[in-house]
């Protein structure tokens, strides 16, 4: 708990990082991707192609 502590001193605690357009871009890529999984039936093993 102590190591946690002294990064939170050093770093701060997260609640002041910046937002940047890199975010809202890597957000919306996770979206599509998630809608790319749900349209293949949610399953994470797919059968095999011959």
């Amino acid at each position: 708990m102590k190591i946690n502590q002294k990064i939170r001193d050093e770093h701060g605690d997260g609640s002041t990082a910046v937002s940047s357009d890199f975010d809202a871009e890597a957000l919306a890529g996770m979206q599509a991707k998630s809608e790319e999984f749900a349209a293949q039936g949610n399953r994470v093993y797919l059968p095999l192609a011959d």
